[in-house]
């Protein structure tokens, strides 16, 4: 499998080659060459295979002979080695809980795949890599722990200040060891221009071999399609319909992983892409331009973007027809009051507990399904409610219990160095620290 860039088609490169570099030239995304079709045999039988062989057929083909079948085999059984259970929270809407591996967050999968991918290319070299990576929440915590004590690997995490909850900042800097917390006086925007600079200093890329492990790395994005597998089959053994799927899209590369599933051959009736106030994609839908705006804060804070960088592949996987990308996709927008709501709503109704990304997506789902009745489908849950604490106990006037696996990191000290949006401050850092 090859993998091109999308800002230079001329650069192409192997599953290898794109997990190190992470970006290619002009800070271009790499997108593979084609896309592998499922096996109706595979798709109509999953319930016959494990999670780990769902993982293993789902990827193998993108990694090719780049790493051997063994090996990869063993990569992804622990990639996916946690529950990922489908929840039904109404007769309409369920829930894919992907907070069920050590961050307490869906980026976990993503995480451990990369790191593992990384630390077996590195493997008999003498070369260190520096992974760089812009957080604007879960994506840090993940990462860090997906990395943490790997040999031959530094981490720095660049997250907003005061724009992350105290769970997600415990999980990103309590570890130490490899792994540096830069805590940026600005938002997540910024954190990833200042990420994007530095893959384009030929002073930092001489002296440090960089690499990222945001979804703009294929080795973070193409592992997210597992889950989409692994929902599938728990969904066909209930309903006999395709599903609608509702993701909380912030830097959309999750649901990019999921519309690339149903190109391979992934039922599913239609998808949502579930927004904050951060409204970009929305607005694209319905002017047919792609404006950038400037970050905003709410309380569904990792999907405060305003510049979401993997639209691109999106838009690519549709050959940029926008009348097949709108027949297949929808785009809403849930401000912060309609997200309490909605976690007070469901609490009462249901019994369960959102926080505020899935409590987008259940509003962004239930406006959906009321213009178009007779329709299912489920909702991603891409975080543990503990991680946000503060919202969710004040729509549901309860407290949350700390798991078990937080007890001991939330006594940790927090480790950052605070710089500004300025990038000779990280460059300093990046060239004299590390």
């Amino acid at each position: 499998m090859k993998y091109y860039n999308l800002k230079d088609h001329l650069e192409k490169i192997n599953f290898r080659e794109a997990t190190v570099k992470g970006q290619g030239k002009g800070k271009g995304l790499f997108f593979p060459e084609n896309i592998p079709q499922f096996d109706k045999e595979f798709i109509q039988n999953l319930h016959q295979y494990s999670n780990e062989e769902i993982a293993y057929k789902c990827l193998k083909d993108f990694v090719g002979d780049e790493i051997p079948s063994e090996i990869l085999k063993e990569i992804v059984a622990e990639t996916v080695d946690f529950e990922i259970p489908l929840v039904k929270i109404s007769e309409q809407i369920s829930i894919l809980e992907l907070f069920h591996g050590p961050t307490l967050a869906f980026k976990d999968i993503g995480a451990r795949f990369m790191s593992r991918c990384l630390s077996y290319f590195l493997k008999g070299q003498h070369k260190k890599v520096t992974v760089l990576v812009a957080t604007s929440g879960d994506t840090g915590g993940a990462v860090a722990h997906g990395f943490y004590k790997i040999p031959q690997i530094n981490v720095v995490i660049l997250y907003p200040k005061s724009r992350v909850s105290p769970v997600q900042e415990k999980q990103l800097t309590a570890l130490g060891e490899n792994i540096s917390a830069l805590e940026v006086n600005g938002s997540f925007d910024d954190c990833q221009n200042l990420v994007k600079q530095a893959f384009s200093d030929e002073e930092i890329n001489n002296q440090l071999f960089l690499t990222s492990a945001n979804s703009i790395n294929v080795a973070r994005w193409l592992p997210q399609q597992i889950y989409y597998l692994i929902a599938l089959k728990q969904w066909f053994q209930h309903h006999k319909e395709e599903p609608v799927i509702c993701v909380p899209s912030g830097n959309f590369g999750n649901i990019c992983a999921g519309l690339l599933t149903h190109f391979r051959g992934l039922p599913a009736s239609h998808f949502i892409a579930a927004c904050n106030a951060n409204q970009v994609v929305p607005d694209y839908f319905k002017t047919q331009k792609y404006q950038p705006q400037k970050a905003v804060a709410t309380l569904s804070n990792a999907m405060d973007v305003g510049d979401p960088s993997n639209f691109v592949r999106i838009l690519e996987l549709f050959g940029h027809q926008f009348d097949d990308l709108k027949d297949k996709i929808s785009s809403y927008s849930i401000d912060d009051d309609k997200t309490m709501n909605m976690i007070t709503e469901v609490y009462e109704k249901y019994g369960y507990i959102l926080e505020p990304h899935s409590a987008v997506a259940f509003a962004a789902m239930a406006q959906y399904l009321k213009e178009n009745p007779g329709q299912k489908g489920y909702i991603l849950g891409t975080a543990h409610p503990v991680k946000f604490p503060d919202a969710v106990e004040k729509a549901i006037h309860t407290q949350i219990e700390i798991p078990d696996s937080l007890n001991e990191l939330m006594k940790k000290e927090k480790k950052t160095v605070e710089i500004n949006s300025d990038f000779e401050e990280l460059r300093r850092f990046l060239l004299h620290k590390i």
